[in-house]
């Protein structure tokens, strides 16, 4: 099997993380080969926790719930390319692109790395129940006026860069339905990845 190359993105709370962690067990098992997998979340979460002056804008950003700025988000998962690829493993992406400036980036990059046909993963939501799910998830950083930043700057923001992968001839575009039970949603992306 070739190595795949795939984009999770949709609502915050659409349950990506979770898919991606299903899927990559299920990559590694069928494919016996290694998955890179690229989440800026949890990198930001980790370089908020620094005592720099960039880290203490990006920490007022999240905390009023709103979007990083395209260049640092950019820089939080080319570090991790640059540092990480070996280029004969799998690479899964959690949530970027979010803007359209990222959207272009990240296909440079894959262009680069010889990465054909890259897989979109469009775990589609509504806001009411991504916001049920991030209430229950209960980070932190998951206030209530938090995340109805996070849904505005989805449709303004996300919503283009997902319209730009779908009409992009470059991309093989997925959209499963993400409400359903996490058991369902697997089951619908392993056979739309016809794994």
């Amino acid at each position: 099997m070739p190595n795949n190359t795939l984009i999770f993105i949709g609502r915050s709370g659409a349950g990506k993380g979770t898919q991606i962690k299903l899927l990559t067990e299920k990559l590694k098992e069928k494919t016996g080969k290694e998955v890179l997998y690229i989440e800026a979340g949890a990198r930001f979460r980790e370089f908020m926790q620094s005592e720099t002056y960039t880290s203490s804008l990006a920490k007022e950003i999240q905390n009023q719930g709103g979007l990083q700025p395209s260049f640092l988000s950019i820089w939080m998962w080319s570090d991790l390319l640059v540092k990480n690829m070996k280029g004969d493993e799998h690479v899964i992406f959690d949530g970027t692109p979010r803007r359209m400036s990222e959207a272009k980036v990240l296909e440079s990059a894959l262009k680069y790395y010889g990465h054909e046909k890259p897989r979109v993963v469009f775990i589609s939501v509504g806001s009411d129940w991504a916001k049920e799910k991030l209430t229950l998830r209960g980070r932190a950083d998951d206030t209530s006026s938090s995340i109805d930043k996070r849904m505005d700057w989805y449709e303004k923001d996300v919503a283009g860069a997902i319209e730009y992968m779908k009409s992009n001839p470059y991309y093989e575009y997925h959209e499963v339905n993400g409400e359903q039970t996490i058991e369902a949603v697997h089951e619908e992306i392993c056979k739309a990845l016809a794994l």
